[in-house]
């Protein structure tokens, strides 16, 4: 019997695209111009971004295009603009320094030219948000300012695609010329970050040092601090007198699931550890992590990513601030330096309030005593009893008729008062 010869498998090769882009000596100069024009526009930084972006599609005729810019820190390079639209990831997708292909360029300073098979580099980190880590050909381009790279400018193709010298060199060009405006663009938008967050301090000082009471104090509070750190949630829980629990004092969620959430015990609770470290505590993503107490909560609420701070007034923590995100986010020194400053102040608010009340509580017991020792003198000489028997007769009339010493000695020199006021 003879056997049926074996269909033959097709195997689809992967065709090399190659890049026979030429620049004439006209080309660069009208793509130089472009980034002059960028480079000498009025647009603020995502707006510069864009163009750029724009720009370096355009000459190299790339299906994708990213570009990430280290934060504050200079310890995470943050996606901030593409070619597609990434409006959820743009701002939370993070790459520590040397990590990916992105990370390795920032690192060393070099461009990274990837013709196939960009996935399978040893170097290179997939995101699952971003369906362009399966292109095949990728080239990134460190952005420099005075010599150091401060972002990447990111290409890929969806097919095996081989990068000309003419457009590397040119776009290393580009990445080179536009780092000055990217980092001026930054500076402005951190200065004018900044200026908001420093108003936004001024008002919760004077919001303290206003004679309004604490609830109040710490719900204005809440609404500021959302409001400056764009946040979807915001609030603050104070310590109970014994240093056992944590409760919610003042949020502005407008959710009566999370106002109503039960208090949390400082021995086994994530924001009790702030309290016992007195440091501040960020979460990537409070629905993953097995420590966080509201999980469900969160769930349906929408939070991700959160920031608590302690409440630090004399070295003595008070209480926690937090604030979560709708979606992920990366929080920067800055950020956490200014709750951290919102939170001290608060701190003082709190503090302050104890001190007012525990004065106002001396004042009245000091009156107390003031009546009660008229009262027992009443009683004495209208009674003929002695000092520890009226003592003992105004004590137990405060406990059967369940009254205040106060009052019951109030009661006691009105009675003396008319029984004077008949004898004449």
């Amino acid at each position: 019997m003879k056997r049926k010869p074996r269909a033959r498998l097709k195997v689809r090769k992967k065709v090399m695209v190659k890049d026979k882009t030429k620049f004439s000596s006209e080309d660069e100069l009208k793509a130089l111009r472009t980034v002059v024009d960028i480079t000498t526009s009025e647009l603020e930084l995502d707006g510069i971004l864009h163009e750029i972006v724009r720009t370096v599609v355009e000459i190299a005729q790339a299906d994708s295009a990213f570009i990430y810019l280290f934060d504050a820190d200079k310890k995470h390079l943050v996606l901030r603009a593409s070619k597609t639209s990434h409006k959820k990831e743009l701002g939370s997708v993070a790459l520590k320094v040397g990590e990916g292909l992105t990370g390795w360029a920032a690192k060393n300073n070099k461009p990274v030219v990837i013709s196939r098979n960009a996935y399978e580099d040893p170097r290179f980190k997939a995101f699952d948000v971003l369906p362009e880590d399966k292109y095949e050909a990728f080239l990134a381009l460190p952005v420099v300012y005075k010599g150091k790279a401060i972002g990447v400018i990111n290409l890929q193709h969806k097919k095996v695609h081989e990068y000309s010298e003419s457009v590397v060199e040119l776009l290393s060009m580009i990445a080179r010329q536009v780092g000055g405006v990217i980092e001026h663009a930054r500076l402005y938008s951190e200065t004018h970050a900044k200026a908001i967050q420093f108003d936004t301090l001024v008002k919760v000082s004077q919001t303290i040092t206003s004679e309004k009471y604490l609830d109040e104090i710490l719900n204005l509070i809440v609404v500021v601090t959302a409001e400056m750190l764009n946040s979807k949630i915001c609030s603050i829980m104070l310590l109970d007198p014994k240093g056992v629990e944590l409760s919610i004092k003042a949020t502005q969620s407008l959710s009566d699931d999370y106002k109503k959430k039960p208090n949390l015990r400082v021995d086994s609770t994530l924001m009790g550890e702030v309290v016992k470290t007195k440091r501040s505590m960020v979460i990537d993503d409070v629905r993953r992590e097995k420590r966080y107490f509201y999980r469900e909560m969160a769930i349906k609420e929408g939070l991700t990513s959160m920031l608590a701070v302690p409440m630090i007034v004399k070295d003595k923590a008070v209480g926690v601030i937090n604030i979560y995100t709708k979606e992920p986010h990366v929080f920067t020194q800055d950020e956490i330096g200014v709750l951290q400053m919102v939170a001290n102040q608060s701190a003082v608010a709190v503090e302050n309030t104890k001190l007012m009340e525990e004065s106002l509580k001396a004042r009245e017991a000091l009156e107390t005593r003031k009546l009660v020792d008229r009262a027992k003198a009443a009683l004495m000489k209208m009674q003929n009893l002695s000092e520890d028997a009226a003592y003992k007769l105004i004590h137990k009339k405060s406990m059967d008729t369940c009254k205040s010493m106060k009052d019951i000695a109030e009661s006691i020199l009105l009675m003396a008062e008319i029984q004077s006021a008949a004898k004449f």
